[in-house]
């Protein structure tokens, strides 16, 4: 039930994040690859900060598991990751806003 569980927040999770990518970072004038970079770059921020490491480190290091690093977080990882994405979405925390 754990896994379960921390799999369905973390769906959550991405989908805020990728909201908050697409409504404050993705201006008109950029390329499908231009984009995809952003989404990509910024997941990797915040990945860093939670883990320590980016989601392709994850991947090369657990190769026997299903899913991906924010499958495997704790319940307290994947809430600190709520509140900063809905943080960032309010427009409240300037760490992850574009400069």
């Amino acid at each position: 039930m754990g896994w379960n569980l921390n799999r369905e927040i973390s769906k959550l999770n991405y989908r805020i994040h990728t909201d908050a990518i697409k409504e404050n970072l993705i201006p008109p004038e950029l390329t499908p690859y231009q984009i995809s970079i952003t989404y990509a770059s910024e997941a990797d921020v915040l990945n860093i900060a939670l883990f320590g490491i980016t989601a392709k480190q994850w991947r090369e290091e657990n190769s026997d598991k299903n899913g991906n690093i924010r499958d495997y977080a704790t319940l307290n990882q994947l809430l600190v990751l709520a509140i900063a994405l809905n943080r960032w979405r309010g427009g409240s925390c300037n760490v992850f806003k574009a400069v």
